[in-house]
């Protein structure tokens, strides 16, 4: 297995919305997605780009992402929050999602950031039980909110 795990580039965009789109379908919300490559290559390599992001190649072909972006806690200072993190489903448990999240962590801590934080879906057992083993705090006391326009 030769997997390297680097930065995201613009011509990875299309790979990257794919694996969006595989994590929407899995999450059984595909008609949910709205974004667009067009979009995240402006959001992400344009101006001024308003999110991060890791690819994880297998054998040259790219089978997981990591977008991130950097967000800011009254309590806590600079944070850095994963958006998503996606292997496509053959390459479930071979430890890329473990090269990604720990790239991600050396990320935020290369940034001088207070901690990471993330959403995970409450029946997502696999996910759970995997950051679990990083000592996650699982937090019940918050709800939460959006707003779609």
């Amino acid at each position: 297995m030769d997997l390297i795990i680097r930065k995201g580039e613009k011509e990875d965009i299309p790979a990257m919305m794919r694996l969006v789109k595989e994590l929407a379908e899995y999450e059984k919300a595909a008609d949910q997605v709205s974004n667009t490559e067009e979009q995240m290559l402006i959001d992400g390599f344009g101006d001024h780009p308003i999110f991060g992001s890791f690819v994880a190649v297998l054998d040259g072909e790219i089978v997981g992402t990591s977008i991130y972006y950097n967000r800011y806690s009254t309590w806590k200072g600079k944070r850095l929050y994963l958006e998503d993190i996606v292997v496509n489903e053959e390459c479930r448990g071979k430890g890329v999602g473990k090269a990604l999240f720990e790239a991600t962590i050396a990320k935020a801590k290369e940034e001088n950031c207070t901690g990471m934080m993330w959403q995970v879906l409450d029946w997502n057992e696999s996910a759970i039980s995997f950051y679990k083993q990083y000592g996650t705090r699982f937090d019940d006391d918050w709800v939460n909110c959006k707003l779609d326009f």
